[in-house]
């Protein structure tokens, strides 16, 4: 790809995102999301592979949906009550309009096929951004907007997602579909509390985003796209394989890692808001979602594989962690062990 357009592309990612989350009108926040559509169709059709020209189109199409929903949405909410501040949002069918085109750009269940495809059909660095910096986004309007949602709608979407993301996981071999019905799992979890404790919301989604980052970008360095490559990925790179799988059991929630924090700050959450039964069925859920996150570790720390690979044996380098992805390892795993001492700082 041309490094003028990818700086292009890159630059305009980041005014789109900034466009809408610091935008009060409705018709600001509509462009800074198209912004962003724009931006990234060009980062995802750049290999110029049939695969990933289906992706493009994919995320074109179910954006494009997404976004009329949302100026619909607005517009019958400005006819009605003569307001485009985004925090009023009064019409019960725009509440109703707003949240279906939210979940379509996040893709929750029931809107959640055309994000595994895409995330297929894109680089691993394209779909680190669709997992991560293409959620905030749609996140803050909900955030902005919670107060006028629907709980019993949200609670349908959150179960429906966690059920959904852990069950579709199970059988999966490629990486990148195991990581996007792991965000499918997560948002979830994000958008069962968003209507109760909206900070809750942006800390789950940002420890997400740090662990993501973290199991993207190792991925990358040792370059495995499918389990079969990961099983002989050891004996390349140990010190990354055991990032890996770290990291992969804080996003699964285990404690004392980083990823254990956000789960249960939410369960206590929805406990004290009278919600135990969502609480203990999401919780349930989530073991789904664990059972995959024990395969891929168990993968990515096998020394030998059980049975004859037919991948080609690649040629061992001296690849360490960097600085930043040492940081964010750090962060994946230790951030829940280290807050007690973060806190009695500052």
């Amino acid at each position: 790809m041309n490094p003028h357009a990818k700086l292009i592309s890159t630059m305009s990612l980041a005014m789109g995102t900034s466009i809408t989350i610091s935008s009060n009108h409705w018709v600001l926040a509509w462009t800074g999301l198209e912004i962003n559509t724009l931006a990234i169709i060009p980062l995802i059709s750049k290999s110029h592979h049939p695969r990933a020209i289906e992706a493009t189109i994919k995320y074109f199409l179910t954006q494009s949906t997404a976004s009329a929903l949302i100026l619909f949405s607005s517009l019958t909410n400005a006819w009605s009550s003569g307001q485009w501040d985004i925090t009023q949002l009064n019409h019960p069918t725009s509440s109703l309009m707003l949240t279906m085109a939210i979940a379509i750009k996040l893709g929750l269940v029931p809107f959640h096929f055309w994000f595994p495809e895409v995330l297929q059909g894109s680089s691993m660095t394209t779909a680190l951004l669709l997992s991560t910096l293409m959620k905030l986004p749609p996140i803050t309007l909900l955030t902005m907007t919670s107060q006028s949602l629907n709980p019993a709608l949200l609670t349908l979407l959150a179960i429906s997602s966690v059920l959904v993301g852990g069950w579709m996981g199970l059988n999966q071999t490629q990486t990148r579909k195991i990581l996007a019905f792991s965000s499918i799992s997560h948002l979830g979890w994000m958008i069962v509390i968003i209507i109760y404790n909206p900070n809750l919301t942006i800390l789950t989604f940002a420890l997400y985003t740090i662990m993501t980052t973290t199991v993207f970008l190792s991925l990358t360095h040792i370059k495995v796209l499918k389990l079969s490559t990961m099983l002989i990925s050891w004996t390349k790179t140990p010190m990354l394989n055991s990032t890996v799988m770290l990291t992969l059991l804080s996003l699964a929630g285990l404690p004392p890692l980083t990823g254990f924090m956000p789960k249960w700050l939410i369960i206590q959450e929805l406990t004290k808001q009278e919600m135990t039964p969502t609480a203990t069925i999401i919780t349930m859920l989530s073991l789904l979602s664990l059972f995959f996150y024990l395969r891929l570790a168990y993968h990515s720390t096998i020394t030998l594989p059980p049975n004859s690979s037919n991948h080609m044996k690649l040629w061992r380098t001296h690849k360490t962690l960097n600085a930043p992805m040492a940081i964010l390892f750090i962060l994946s795993t230790s951030l829940l062990p280290l807050s007690p001492l973060i806190i009695t700082t500052f």
